[in-house]
């Protein structure tokens, strides 16, 4: 009998802003709430963005003025619309208009008169240049005197002409809110994510921790990039160039596995499974599918699936654009006729385009077998089905689309059928597209769509795309995707494209549905979420709707064990919505353990059976089984 992974929680942050309990999808689809839902939102982001602080009980502004929370809306809303989703880069990342770089001089003496300066003598190049006189000054100075032309770097600016992203809420700190220590961003927004994660599934962790062996457990996460900002090994690599030192941390923080080692270290505790696996685009999905194996093959029984990306700096916004990957400002002031570029427009998946938009973001999900999840009560947002990855074979262009997305797609709608049947399929499943918003992308994406359609007679097959409103945030975009899955299946709002007028010519969308508009619709049974990465890196993932899991759940297990199931998540419930609460009202008290519940080695005891672990309640079963003993 196969485990079934079911999705018990999931958090996050990028653009939108939290991912827990949909808040994130509920400000892409913000029009389309009711009041309550709406003014919830605007809560939530305006205590995320610290506009409004809870103070001894009372909501206050910066000015601390007292404010009700339906009141918010009127004096914030115009300012968190304006600080979410994709919007021009803010200078806490970089100067779009003004971006630092080197720029080259070689310097000639005027008048055949030799190149003169002074400066100290530790200041001097090592070797000095052999055109170079040295005359030793006073206080340790040195004159010089070059007979040759001088080669110079200087600092100067330039105007960038990718001036758009999909960038974390604007005034959202993470670094203050635990202690940091000088940590990459992209480290922070993991603390973030996976506190509100494990928050979102209203058990408390150690419960959770005791109720499996130690080993059972399991942290799958990565980046692309790693951590390219400053305190990662973007400032590795610059601070030699620009006479700075390195750090004892650069490199170390830099690595892309970085994020599962913060979580297991300084979160969960983790001892069990620790994994890492970078796929480019479709890396969230890539981790996904290792932990799904694992719980299907009774490897893992908890899993924590992670990934994180924080690039926005001018090196890789440079080195994509260089690719001509990315939007930038000629490009859509040619599609809108226009000299004035809207920078909340930059991606437009499936419609007229001319590149993707960057986005930043941290997406983490908690995902248990069916059977645990049962006996903790746990909430079930859905379900995993299976993750299909497969490559494109000979490639000329590393970065061109292949064959490999055909069969991803494929074997997730044949599996999607097997499971909850041809009709099921046919009028109540979703893509959420890769939807990366180039114009190569757009034609052949649409075409796998279409050609799976008529394979599997699918006529008006919805499709979103989370890109035009978080950008492509790289590592967990794929997470992004899931996080909108969640939320149509919570709440019946399929999200439009809003950023195009409409399909492009050239899009194959004859049996497609792709709306200009968010729109309601009917209870959906299944997501599709699709990934096409760099190199060749597809992946697609079979979701199953909370609805068709509790069914799936009740067959397996009958009546008077779903029955026990619902006494245990009537609480499970109410400390959902107490954390929610909590979070809305900006009360958020990250979880970092540095350092604390340190497992003393020695305290470790082993048999030729089991281990003992210090903080664990249940042991680590060691096996004597033989798995080939039919080869002795």
């Amino acid at each position: 009998m196969t485990a079934l992974p079911v999705i018990v929680g999931m958090g996050g942050i990028n653009a939108a802003g939290r991912t827990s309990f949909h808040q994130g999808y509920r400000r892409i689809v913000l029009d389309s709430l009711d009041a309550k839902a709406r003014q919830e939102t605007f809560l939530g982001l305006a205590t995320l963005m610290n506009l409004v602080t809870l103070t001894e009980g009372v909501l206050k502004d910066a000015d601390g003025n007292s404010i009700a929370e339906s009141d918010i809306e009127a004096k914030f809303g115009e300012q968190i619309l304006a600080g979410t989703l994709i919007r021009k880069i803010e200078k806490n990342h970089f100067d779009v208009d003004a971006t630092p770089w080197q720029q080259k001089m070689t310097l000639t003496a005027s008048d055949e008169k030799q190149i003169v300066f002074e400066t100290r003598r530790r200041d001097l190049p090592t070797p000095v240049p052999s055109a170079w006189q040295v005359e030793e000054l006073s206080d340790k100075k040195v004159k010089v005197t070059i007979s040759a032309d001088l080669a110079i770097k200087h600092d100067s600016t330039r105007d960038n002409p990718i001036k758009a992203a999909g960038q974390l809420p604007s005034g959202f700190e993470p670094s203050a809110m635990y202690n940091s220590r000088y940590q990459p961003r992209g480290l922070q927004a993991t603390i973030f994510a996976a506190t509100d994660a494990i928050r979102s599934t209203g058990l408390p962790w150690q419960q959770v921790m005791n109720s499996v062996e130690p080993d059972q457990i399991g942290t799958y996460s990565a980046s692309v990039a790693g951590q390219v900002d400053d305190e990662g090994f973007g400032g590795l690599i610059r601070a030699r160039q620009q006479g700075d030192r390195v750090s004892t941390k650069q490199l170390a923080l830099g690595l892309n596995t970085m994020s599962t080692d913060f979580i297991n270290a300084y979160v969960t505790g983790n001892v069990g499974t620790t994994f890492t696996t970078s796929g480019a685009c479709a890396t969230f999905l890539y981790n996904l599918r290792a932990a799904v194996n694992d719980i299907q093959a009774g490897r893992t029984r908890v899993a924590i699936v992670a990934s994180v990306e924080c690039a926005i700096t001018p090196e890789i916004v440079e080195g994509f654009g260089n690719m001509s990957a990315l939007a930038n400002e000629e490009g859509l002031k040619r599609l809108d006729n226009s000299d004035v570029v809207d920078h909340r427009r930059t991606s437009r998946p499936f419609g007229e385009n001319c590149g993707f938009t960057i986005g930043e973001g941290a997406q983490v999900a908690i995902l248990m077998d069916d059977a645990l999840a049962l006996e903790l009560g746990a909430d079930v947002l859905g379900s995993v089905a299976d993750v299909f990855v497969n490559a494109d074979g000979i490639k000329k262009s590393i970065t061109a689309p292949g064959p490999g997305n055909y069969i991803t797609m494929a074997k997730s709608v044949a599996l999607a059928s097997s499971i909850v049947g041809q009709e099921a399929v046919q009028k109540r499943s979703f893509i959420l597209a890769h939807g990366s918003s180039t114009p190569q992308n757009r034609v052949t994406e649409s075409l796998i769509y279409h050609k799976v359609a008529e394979t599997f007679a699918i006529d008006n097959w919805k499709v979103a795309a989370p890109k035009a409103y978080v950008g492509h945030t790289i590592a967990p975009a794929s997470g992004d995707q899931l996080a909108m899955a969640l939320g149509v299946f919570s709440h019946n709002i399929m999200p439009g494209i809003t950023t195009i007028d409409k399909v492009a010519d050239d899009v194959y969308s004859q049996h497609l549905d792709i709306r200009t508009e968010h729109y309601q619709c009917d209870a959906m049974d299944i997501a599709f979420i699709n990934s096409k990465g760099f190199g060749g890196n597809n992946a697609t993932a079979t979701v199953l709707s909370p609805a068709i899991t509790l069914k799936m759940l009740a067959k397996r297990h009958g009546d008077e064990v779903m029955a026990q199931y619902q006494d245990r998540h009537t609480q499970v419930a109410q400390a959902q919505a107490d954390y929610q609460h909590q979070a809305d009202l900006g009360h958020y008290e990250l979880i970092y353990r540095f350092g604390d519940g340190l497992i003393d080695e020695n305290d470790i005891e082993i048999s030729e059976d089991s281990m003992t672990i210090p903080g664990f309640d249940k042991k680590v079963l060691l096996s004597k089984s033989n798995p080939y003993q039919d080869m002795f």
